[in-house]
């Protein structure tokens, strides 16, 4: 290269580039420039600031260039400087790839992992940013409580980080604190969410793989096998107005899961028909058709209306949320205890098989996809049997609430006469 040769202007001479020479080397009025006698075109940059830094002077494309190298060693400069005539020799330009590195690291410090679960729940709940003000969608308050677990026991951990340097050994720390702290059920739950979000930002990023794998953690939550028994059916089934009570009737009526009747609209009830929307369905995402009794109606029919749009409200505006101080007032009023409203469901399931009710119409009472080949080819709506099954559900609540009255104790039985 034609100029090699020549000294920049502003360098000087020294007898030989060391660390010990560059470190003894002082700051000057202006900016210098030494060269490496031992690497032809890299030069030692020491700036009247005292900052010290290498750069490789050579030609690319006709043109005189500068690769800056930054304040690193003088072995790792003169490396530097070698791979930066090697790509010149074989044609590259040395810039373009920095450039592309240095955008891939930005790039990479942006996905940090609270950037990544804010996208998440944007584009797959619902969630709208209004300056520092997040509001989720009426039919994601699930994705709400989700959110909140997120930002309370892991976004103060690894918010900051980048999604692709959290490693397995952080995850790890993080759900063992939250199992101490908040009990193994919240560790599990986390974990989930957590699976979904790395996950989902793995199918949309081509060099992202999840590091929460299969195994990490043995989950330890056991299925819950609770069931209502028919003396707790009894004590539940008050005459107490309000939303709540009628709510507790409406699950053990239909088996349906806790938010789809609480956040049910009027506009879902069509004569006998609740038609719940795929997008309130959340293990499905289908629609839902569930016949309802005529018992299930008088539930939803006791409701005052009054202009709201929810069946289930205590303020006409919006569904009913309350259910953790309900369900403690309830239990006080009530004498029972230990069950949940998820319990419901279970029970209604189980009384629809003491019904005799086939189980393939119960399960469809309850929206769970059939598997197999008979869920893939068989199309059929059940709408008839699952009006038959919430029918016998009914009738059986109903011998449950009001058993039988004893025989009339006044009456003598007649006697067998005695064989001759």
């Amino acid at each position: 290269m034609s100029g090699w040769g020549k000294e920049p202007r502003g360098a000087s001479m020294v007898r030989g580039l060391t660390d010990i020479a560059i470190k003894h080397l002082r700051a000057g009025p202006v900016r210098r420039e030494i060269p490496d006698k031992a690497a032809r075109g890299l030069y030692l940059i020491i700036q009247p600031s005292g900052f010290k830094g290498f750069a490789t002077r050579c030609e690319i494309n006709g043109q005189s260039a500068k690769i800056s190298h930054g304040n690193v060693s003088l072995s790792v400069a003169r490396k530097l400087h070698a791979d930066v005539l090697h790509e010149v020799k074989e044609g590259r330009d040395p810039r373009v790839a920095k450039q592309q590195a240095r955008a891939k690291r930005k790039a990479i410090e942006a996905d940090t992992y609270a950037a990544i679960v804010e996208s998440y729940f944007q584009k797959e709940c619902g969630l709208k940013r209004d300056g520092d003000k997040l509001t989720f969608n009426d039919n994601h308050h699930t994705a709400k409580r989700r959110l909140a677990d997120l930002e309370r026991l892991v976004l103060p951990v690894l918010g900051d980080r980048p999604v692709t340097l959290i490693k397995r050994s952080e995850i790890v720390e993080v759900l063992d604190k939250i199992e101490a702290q908040n009990g193994p059920v919240m560790a599990d739950r986390t974990m989930g969410v957590m699976r979904s979000i790395f996950n989902w930002h793995a199918a949309r990023t081509d060099d992202f793989n999840t590091p929460l794998v299969k195994g990490i953690r043995k989950t330890k939550r056991t299925a819950r096998q609770r069931i209502l028994t028919d003396d707790e059916i009894r004590k539940v089934w008050v005459k107490a107005e309000g939303p709540f009570p009628a709510l507790i009737k409406f699950l053990l009526l239909t088996g349906a899961r806790r938010n789809e009747a609480a956040h049910m609209p009027w506009s879902e009830i069509t004569g006998r028909i609740w038609e719940l929307p795929a997008k309130r369905n959340k293990k499905t995402e289908l629609p839902l058709l569930r016949p309802l009794s005529a018992a299930a109606l008088a539930v939803i029919e006791s409701q005052c209306r009054d202009g709201s749009a929810y069946v289930f409200t205590t303020n006409g505006k919006t569904p009913f949320s309350d259910f953790t101080r309900s369900k403690e007032r309830f239990d006080a009023a009530t004498g029972t205890s230990g069950w949940t409203l998820h319990d419901l469901r279970r029970t209604a399931r189980s009384l629809m098989s003491r019904a005799k009710v086939p189980e393939r119409h119960a399960e469809e009472c309850l929206g769970h996809i059939i598997g197999g080949v008979k869920g893939i080819y068989d199309r059929h709506s059940y709408l008839d049997e699952k009006r038959d099954a919430y029918d016998a559900l009914a009738a059986l609540l109903t011998d449950i609430i009001r058993p039988p009255e004893a025989e009339d104790t006044n009456v003598t039985p007649l006697r067998k006469k005695k064989r001759a």
